[in-house]
């Protein structure tokens, strides 16, 4: 296969999908899912969930490679309810998804906070061997539906992430993005505690997500050896921050 993803739906009830490059396609089967008209990529997959069944579509490279670009992954649904609904994607679907930069040129610090505290971004990458236990760990600690599952081949090569052991290793990229359904959520505690359960397993956090590490924590996640060896090679220390004065809440604030 040439391309793996699931979409989780819930605890025990997912769907997986592969795919291979072809030059030809049964005419019948073409879905070119990047029309504006048409449904949400998540949701048109939950109805295979839904019917129980299971299906083979030709999608065009270009619209697959955005397949999830028009929802914003799934969170356009919660900017815009009726974003999927057949009336709205015909008269203005060709007007979505909106810009983050325009969202968040419009935020204001009040409307900011409140998103920071209700709403989480991240993605995670676990070995696969832990998938199961990972996915318990979302569930209980944010629970936020669906869950993106991404699987990938980390090699074994220096650098700030590497698997644990000397050979490439079978990893999966978590991604929740959505409004946690826990009771009594709170942003620093919860994630901090997702956060501890990556370390726990060797997995590592995408930088672009809000993160809660002390100093030490982050860099027990991170090989920072050559990192360190090269900063001081050529002088960066008192030049440039570090990657942690530069992404993690803790030492922004």
């Amino acid at each position: 296969n040439h391309f793996v993803e699931g979409l989780l739906y819930s605890l025990d009830e997912a769907v997986i999908m592969t795919g291979v490059m072809t030059d030809k396609a049964e005419p019948s089967k073409l879905n070119s899912i990047g029309n504006y008209y048409k449904p949400w990529f998540f949701k048109h997959v939950e109805n295979y969930l839904k019917t129980n069944r299971e299906g083979l579509e030709y999608i065009p490279l270009r619209p697959y490679y955005h397949r999830h670009t028009r929802s914003i992954f799934w969170e356009l649904q919660d900017i815009i309810p009726f974003g999927n609904n057949p009336v709205f994607r015909y008269l203005f679907g060709w007007m979505v998804p909106p810009k983050i930069s325009l969202l968040k040129l419009t935020q204001g610090e009040t409307l900011r906070k409140l998103y920071e505290q209700h709403h989480v971004v991240q993605d995670m990458l676990v070995p696969m061997k832990c998938l199961s236990q990972a996915v318990h760990t979302f569930h209980s600690d944010i629970h936020v539906y669906p869950i993106w599952l991404c699987p990938f081949i980390l090699p074994s090569q220096p650098g700030l992430v590497h698997p644990k052991g000397d050979e490439a290793e079978l990893y999966v990229d978590i991604g929740a993005y959505g409004e946690p359904r826990v009771k009594h959520f709170e942003a620093r505690s919860c994630m901090r505690q997702l956060e501890k359960f990556v370390r726990s397993v060797h997995g590592f956090q995408m930088l672009y997500a809000d993160c809660y590490m002390s100093r030490e924590e982050f860099w027990e996640m991170f090989d920072g050896s050559l990192y360190h060896r090269l900063r001081e090679r050529l002088g960066c220390q008192d030049a440039f921050p570090e990657v942690y004065d530069k992404i993690c809440k803790a030492a922004r604030h």
